[in-house]
């Protein structure tokens, strides 16, 4: 591993090149024992000179005269072997000498052990970290997406993202920071990263979302507390928005997380005001949310305290070079990453950075389409023509009649359970989607109808027909929708 002394012309072993130690030297006997050898006078030692005749003659030729070897122990292993060589004193190596070498190696081996335990915990939590992380970007319409995750040098955080899509062609933004390092971070991100998956899936509001996290955290800590008294306190931050390219907004909530910067398509950078909210964890302080318009074009980014904090200068001094680094980005989400990363990153990191640049796209008129219905079933059979009409203007007739189908079943139970206001929405992205809005805040369920039910089946039958569909709630009600494949 490394080789020192007064002198680098002994003809001893290179650094980097492979031995292998017959029995009889003391480095072989060191190995098989574990334990120290003295040989006090090297040039009448056979069982040393076997290892290489013509080397060992050198070394003794050149002045060595006396050697100890000691094992670099950890526990029962033996990591190594150390060479202590004499060759200017004339006395030979004593007992005395002996004991000072194994205390040095002891410590030595100490430090090598810990050494090699931390860096085979490090690669587990980088690999476990890795594993967490999102290995793909969903495909979607409503974003260009790039990313970047840097692990610290000292040890693996917490630090994630994701890019998870939402019914109505919107999508989810999500960055969140655990605090600490190794695997006890690694693992609490994983498990709430699963707990935004599962919560986004409910299509909550950002702040809602926000709170359901908010305990999940209370209740890690409060099970770790009971197991373990000193159990690290685990405290988190998460930024979570939702993009809608329909209405070009952008809604918002954060828990202690660092603000995001907004790219105008301009060029102008700015840092939305997002009120902070308290930490994950914390518990009983509510969560705001900010909706943004933008613009197409404009780019969205998401990052984790580690880009912009340092110990040398407040996190002021780092969104200021933040935004001058933004200024001078490119027009796509990968050059900005990398002109961020080129300006902001430090020479070793001293914590995780995740960085997440979004630009916006927007679905324009040709692609949505929306219809007010009447409080009478009547106004179905309208409702039905207009949507075959446009289906026809987008060469979708393939899918008139399940979209005939579905609109049916869902427009009629709007109007017969979901209040006065009904409202039609059809986007064509990547599925032709159907969205019924009312004013009910009744979810309607799925469920298997009796042979003497005279309904229950409409519902089980848009479940068939559509790719996926749901429901999801707005502060005037709720929208029940449906997905289609588009052929």
């Amino acid at each position: 591993t490394a080789r020192s002394g007064v002198s680098e012309e002994v003809p001893l072993y290179p650094v980097g090149r492979q031995i292998r130690y017959v029995d009889s030297s003391p480095q072989g006997r060191t190995l098989r024992t574990g334990r120290a050898v003295l040989e006090p006078r090297l040039g009448e030692a056979p069982g040393w000179q076997a290892q290489d005749y013509e080397r060992s003659a050198q070394v003794v030729e050149y002045g060595v005269h006396s050697l100890i070897t000691v094992p670099l122990r950890a526990g029962s292993l033996v990591l190594g072997v150390v060479s202590f060589w004499r060759s200017v004193k004339p006395e030979p190596f004593d007992e005395d000498e002996l004991a000072l070498g194994e205390e040095l190696v002891a410590r030595a081996a100490v430090s090598i052990d810990n050494a090699r335990r931390y860096t085979r915990e490090h690669s587990m939590a980088v690999t476990l970290q890795r594993s967490l992380l999102p290995r793909r970007l969903p495909d979607q319409n409503a974003l260009d997406v790039a990313y970047r995750y840097l692990p610290a040098q000292a040890g693996v955080g917490g630090d994630w993202f994701d890019v998870l899509p939402l019914s109505g062609s919107r999508v989810a933004l999500v960055v969140g920071d655990v605090v600490g390092h190794g695997l006890h971070a690694a693992a609490t991100m994983g498990r709430l990263r699963t707990a935004v998956h599962n919560f986004t899936a409910l299509d909550l509001p950002p702040d809602e979302l926000l709170g359901l996290l908010d305990e999940l955290v209370g209740r890690i800590d409060q099970d770790e507390a009971a197991d373990d008294s000193t159990a690290p306190v685990t405290g988190a931050t998460c930024l979570y928005a939702i993009y809608d390219p329909v209405a070009g907004s952008c809604v918002m909530a954060r828990a202690g997380h660092p603000p995001p910067a907004l790219i105008r398509p301009d060029g102008t950078v700015e840092f939305p005001e997002v009120p902070a909210g308290p930490p994950l964890g914390l518990g009983g302080l509510p969560f705001e949310t900010t909706e943004l318009r933008l613009a197409e074009g404009s780019r969205l980014v998401l990052y984790t305290d580690g880009l912009v904090e340092d110990r040398k200068h407040d996190i002021d001094v780092g969104l200021e070079q933040l935004r001058r680094a933004l200024e001078t980005a490119g027009e796509t989400p990968e050059e900005t990453c990398r002109t961020v990363l080129d300006a902001r990153l430090p020479d070793r990191p001293g914590d995780d950075i995740a960085l997440l640049v979004a630009r916006t796209r927007t679905l324009g008129p040709d692609q949505v389409a929306e219809w007010d219905v009447p409080n009478d079933p009547a106004a179905v059979g309208e409702v039905r023509s207009q949507v075959t009409r446009r289906l026809g203007e987008w060469g979708l007739d393939d899918l008139v009649f399940t979209t005939e189908l579905i609109l049916s079943e869902l427009v009629t139970n709007a109007i017969r359970y979901g209040g006065e206001t009904v409202h039609v929405r059809v986007v064509r992205d990547r599925s032709l989607i159907c969205e019924v809005f009312d004013s009910s805040s009744t979810s309607p369920h799925l469920r298997y109808a009796a042979m003497t039910d005279e309904g229950g089946r409409g519902l089980f039958l848009v479940a068939q027909l559509a790719e996926r569909w749901g429901t999801r709630y707005t502060p005037a009600g709720k929208v029940i929708w449906a997905e289609q494949p588009v052929p």
